[in-house]
């Protein structure tokens, strides 16, 4: 497992393209500079790891476009210290870019090949998130509330309970729609009222529910 100075200058470069593609939050930024995503790719595509391309992993999954992750980690404006839900673990590209903000990362994924590979890997890479395999349209009530949620995949409609664990303050950055997905941003201003903001269209992989749910 192996980062080397050509990984890190490929990674400079990529984080370069995605300021020409409007992202401005400069620890996004760094940390997509820090973030080693050959990593968490199959060890196939390492030549190309640093495009702004999705790629198959595991379970029918896909690692998102770094701009799709970058612009999603830059809706929810994170400080350092933010307790973050996130839905849809897959590879861990995203919950470790959230960790390298300084987010304190809970996440949960419904594909146990994908759990057990990515909770691996963190193990490796020395990365620290609270890893629970359930279903993620119920997210993890135990450890509400959360001061940002993002979902890493397209669902049909906002679960209701993952609005009942943002905290009044509180952002969600969701993509919701069947083909194409909006990305949506909620913001929680009370007890009953959110604030929605939508950001164009995206493409995910599907949220899908499982029988099996927990922490």
């Amino acid at each position: 497992m192996k980062d080397t100075p050509k990984h890190q200058g490929r990674r400079k470069k990529l984080a370069d393209q995605l300021a020409e593609k409007g992202i401005t939050d400069q620890r996004v930024l760094h940390a997509i500079k820090t973030v080693p995503r050959h990593l968490f790719l199959d060890s196939s595509f390492e030549d190309y790891a640093y495009q702004d391309q999705a790629f198959p992993i595991a379970a029918n999954q896909t690692i998102s476009h770094p701009f799709t992750v970058a612009f999603q980690s830059q809706l929810l404006e994170i400080a350092p210290g933010d307790k973050v839900l996130e839905v849809g673990t897959g590879s861990g590209y995203q919950a470790a870019v959230l960790i390298e903000m300084g987010a304190k990362v809970y996440t949960i994924e419904r594909q146990h090949e994908l759990f057990s590979i990515t909770k691996n890997l963190f193990n490796k890479l020395g990365y620290r998130a609270k890893m629970s395999f359930g279903d993620g349209y119920k997210g993890m009530p135990a450890f509400a509330p959360f001061r940002k949620i993002i979902v890493t995949a397209g669902a049909p409609y906002i679960p209701e309970d993952l609005l009942s664990q943002l905290e009044i303050g509180g952002r969600m950055v969701i993509p919701v729609g069947d083909d194409d997905q909006d990305m949506i941003l909620l913001v929680r201003e009370s007890e009953n009222d959110f604030k929605r903001h939508t950001f164009g269209k995206f493409r995910f992989v599907p949220l899908l529910k499982s029988k099996q749910s927990g922490q």
